[in-house]
């Protein structure tokens, strides 16, 4: 039987009290979680962030409860395999995660882009400090059932892929005039 968190960890924002309303993570991050990692055989019946802000706030969410499926599942899939699952997992782990605060979501950037700036905040020693970063997110659509959903770009991870080549999310332009401008 799954734990029912109190809050969802997306909800916590140490940076301001205006926490009027937070949503319990049975009603914010957890359907994203469970209709992912467990409808593997039916992975488009579950739920999906309508958003690159509501991906973002799943996967800081999957950060803090340890689940490295998740954060691998919801990168660009051309990305997933050069993914290192155990590292992912280990920095979840040794990391005390303190809250999200979203700076700033730009929903449309482009035909299939958005990013979102967000501070993801965490304990040390004897402080409080932030992971501050602007991230990338690219909407991909499944031709074959008229399904989209929003993935991760991730900058990190390293690709041998030339400017002139078809885009890695699948959109058919070339890489240089789509993802390669956020990557």
């Amino acid at each position: 039987m799954p734990i029912s968190l109190p809050i969802c960890p997306c909800q916590i924002n140490p940076s301001s009290d205006d926490i009027s309303a937070p949503l319990l993570y049975q009603d914010c991050c957890q359907p994203y979680h469970d209709g992912l990692l467990n409808n593997e055989a039916d992975k488009d019946n579950g739920a999906k962030p309508d958003s690159a802000e509501r991906l973002m706030r799943s996967r800081y969410s999957a950060f803090v409860l340890v689940k490295p499926e998740y954060i691998v599942k919801t990168t660009l899939p051309a990305q997933q395999k050069l993914l290192d699952i155990q590292a992912i997992e280990s920095w979840a782990k040794e990391t005390d995660w303190a809250g999200l605060e979203i700076v700033q979501h730009t929903p449309k950037l482009g035909k299939r882009h958005a990013q979102v700036e967000f501070k993801a905040y965490f304990k040390t020693s004897n402080e409080l400090q932030a992971h501050h970063e602007l991230s990338a997110f690219v909407k991909v659509t499944d031709k074959a059932n008229n399904d989209a959903r929003w993935y991760f770009l991730d900058p990190t991870v390293e690709m041998t892929v030339t400017q002139k080549q078809p885009c890695i999310c699948g959109s058919g332009e070339k890489f240089k005039r789509c993802c390669g401008m956020y990557i």
